[in-house]
């Protein structure tokens, strides 16, 4: 059983739920099981893996995290009727330590849509959380949208779900629209009010759309709440979720007032944030809390000044209790392989001998053309790295491009389309724009461009552009990702990236016959 002793908090990590909820933010089968395992390794109590009846594809994600987990409980969501809760635990049931996590929408607007009446839906608890305890010891019940749910209704729910066999109860602030005081209040009044509330745990799930997630979160702690329930980089519907790295570096660097703690490796942070932003195509914004790029980051001069004299002037948590390294020596064209495993390793980056294959030839690539390579270089060729494995069908064989102020920029495109080379020359309103052209004539599609970002890896002239496209046909959306010198190369690199996730996804949803159901808006 997990830890939840009064002074441990525990972590409930749903970014393989929750936080791919997020438009354009859905990982592949083994970008699921890659992060998994990451959450594992870094102290993560329980990992909600996935929707099961969602579809086939989360369906065996969430089994396999569920056989591979060694330390984590593994939890799969499931609506509050008796076919998603079976799937439910037919998906979690070989873990060591499996959870069934099943919701209803309590409050008046909630309560409309099935139109239930307060009687009707009662009921409908009940039986569906003695349903789930049948099938498990371990089970998590949530009145989604708890925090406009009137008291006293909240307070019989709670009770019901107590009764039938609830262990856990989350109350989640499904569209953050509480504030800190009013998190706390709550959480505190269910334990004192409800009858059997002393005997589980009760959790908080906070959305940030008012930017209070970390804030409700950690006043829900306090007011008695001891799972808290969060993504990587806050990563979620809308606005996002609760961010793990935010309320578990607060609760360790002001244990003075918090006197909490978690089973995190916090030195594990920044490798699984720089994963997470990588397969979902959402990168972390420069300012984040704890994981943002400038974060730990000093420019004015007063505040260099101080650093220089103490570091504890401008500073209340070190680079390296994140997992950030104290230094950042770029290596060269002269480095070997084993600098470069080295100084992966030191990035928490462990790879087999063949992708570090794979990757050195990259890296002697970037070397040529670059003075130095940075930490932040050699990342961008894990990413690239990684995000070409997913399939082979578009690949780019040559890329020309002319371009300047007299008229439109012109894109030679030399492409190998299911192992057959084909060109095509198309003009453009700029460089990316005649790429892009002469990639859709070579590859006709409909997928319309969501998302195109360009993000500077590393300072100067000669730096990594990483480009993150987004693309959408017929309903499913894949985002690609690549980084180059030559920033039109990575964009037409992301692009075919996107186009080739999405065939693979079309070849897989033409082999199963598994329907797609709709979960958004969930808690």
């Amino acid at each position: 059983m997990t830890d939840t002793t009064k002074d441990r908090v525990v972590i409930f990590d749903t970014t393989l739920r929750d936080g791919e909820q997020s438009p354009g933010a859905t990982m592949t089968h083994d970008e699921k099981l890659e992060i998994a395992e990451l959450l594992d390794d870094m102290g993560v109590d329980i990992i909600e893996a996935g929707f099961p009846i969602a579809s086939e594809g989360d369906f065996r994600a969430v089994s396999e995290i569920a056989e591979r987990s060694k330390n984590s409980v593994i939890c799969g969501l499931a609506r509050a009727n008796f076919n998603d809760i079976d799937r439910c635990y037919e998906a979690v049931k070989k873990a060591a330590q499996p959870r069934i996590h099943t919701f209803i929408g309590t409050s008046p607007l909630h309560r409309a849509i099935p139109n239930l009446t307060m009687d009707e839906m009662a009921v409908k608890i009940e039986e569906t959380v003695t349903h789930a305890r049948n099938l498990c010891d371990n089970v998590q019940w949530s009145p989604m949208d708890a925090t406009r749910t009137e008291w006293d209704y909240l307070c019989r729910v709670v009770e019901i779900a107590i009764k039938a066999g609830a262990t856990t109860i989350n109350i989640p602030d499904t569209v953050g629209y509480t504030a800190p005081r009013e998190s706390a209040d709550l959480i505190k009044r269910l334990i004192e009010t409800v009858p059997g509330a002393d005997e589980v745990v009760f959790a908080t799930h906070c959305h940030n759309d008012l930017g209070m997630a970390t804030a409700n979160a950690l006043a829900a702690v306090e007011g008695g709440a001891r799972q808290i329930e969060c993504t990587i980089n806050g990563l979620g519907e809308r606005a996002g979720n609760t961010a793990l790295e935010e309320v578990v570096m607060a609760l360790k660097v002001r244990g003075d007032i918090m006197p909490f703690e978690t089973g995190i490796d916090t030195k594990k942070i920044m490798h699984i944030s720089r994963r997470v932003a990588a397969v979902s195509g959402f990168p972390v914004q420069f300012n984040k809390a704890i994981v943002g790029k400038n974060a730990f980051a000093h420019e004015s001069g007063i505040h260099q000044d101080g650093m220089l004299k103490n570091a504890e002037t401008f500073e209340i948590m070190r680079p390296e209790d994140v997992g950030l390294s104290g230094t950042s020596l770029p290596l060269g064209k002269h480095s070997g392989r084993a600098a470069l495993r080295d100084k992966l390793r030191q990035l928490g980056v462990d790879v087999g001998d063949n992708q570090l294959k794979d990757i050195f030839v990259r890296f002697k690539d970037l070397a040529d053309r670059k003075k130095e390579v940075y930490d932040e270089d050699i990342l961008a060729l894990v990413t690239a790295t990684n995000t070409d494995a997913i399939s082979d069908s578009l690949q780019i064989v040559n890329l020309k491009v002319i371009c300047g102020t007299g008229g439109p920029a012109e894109a030679t495109l030399e492409m190998e389309i299911d192992g057959k080379e084909q060109t095509a020359v198309s003009e453009g309103d700029g460089p990316v724009d005649a790429t892009f052209k002469a990639v859709r004539m070579l590859h006709p599609n409909k997928a319309r461009l969501q998302l195109y970002q360009v993000h500077a890896v590393t300072e100067g002239t000669d730096a990594q552009a990483t480009v993150t496209v987004r693309l959408e046909e017929d309903g499913m959306i894949a985002t690609g990702q690549s980084a180059d010198t030559d920033t039109v190369y990575a964009s037409a690199k992301a692009y075919v990236n996107a186009l080739n996730r999405l065939i693979m996804r079309r070849s897989k949803s033409e082999g199963s016959d598994a329907k797609e159901v709709s979960y958004k808006d969930v808690n």
